[in-house]
């Protein structure tokens, strides 16, 4: 496995509004850990659209690794040009300066967005240029990744694709180990 699609939900499917929401902080562990044992088993290359969220969460953590000296390319594909342009300016920002961090960036679409087509291209795509998907998803709550799910499980049908799925129960279980750990350090400290 060389290719690693990567997605999730966007900030306010989550309920999230704000870049100081300490489950951002969990998520980010979540996905810390699923794109290092990526990484060890000798991924190469985590692919994403760039969505704000869980795509752009995880590109900043594997920026992370990276700098850890983890060797793994970044590939950024929005659907179409300037994905970005109907963003809130922090938003529009961020996205800007991935695209910049990545090794590789380019739309699907030289075009600006034109329909839904361009959307579910993009999930085709990246599903078919990928040899797995990681996708935060909570059945009872499908929202947009439901899309990306969908392509996979079409391609999982046809031909071996991996499909790991970050749940609801797996980040609690997170944030319970980040607790614990900062309960720990408090009482080291004292």
């Amino acid at each position: 496995m060389k290719v690693l699609a990567v997605t999730g939900y966007k900030p306010k499917e989550l309920g999230i509004f704000s870049e100081d929401d300490e489950r951002i902080h969990v998520l980010k562990y979540a996905l810390r850990k699923r794109l290092l044992a990526f990484i060890q088993e000798g991924g190469q290359w985590l692919l994403t659209s760039g969505q704000p969220g869980v795509e752009q969460w995880a590109l900043e953590t594997a920026l992370y690794l990276k700098e850890e000296d983890q060797s793994v390319k970044l590939a950024l594909t929005p659907p179409f040009a300037n994905q970005e342009s109907i963003w809130p300016e922090e938003a529009q920002l961020r996205y800007n300066q991935l695209t910049a961090a990545v090794d590789f960036y380019q739309p699907l679409y030289q075009s600006g967005y034109e329909g839904p087509f361009q959307l579910r291209a993009k999930n085709d795509w990246i599903i078919a240029k990928s040899d797995a998907l990681l996708i935060l998803y909570d059945e009872d709550y499908p929202g947009t990744p439901k899309y990306y799910l969908e392509a996979a499980e079409k391609k999982a049908a046809e031909a071996h694709y991996p499909i790991y799925t970050v749940t609801p129960l797996d980040i609690q279980e997170i944030a319970d180990e980040l607790a614990e750990n900062q309960k720990d350090e408090a009482i080291r400290d004292q």
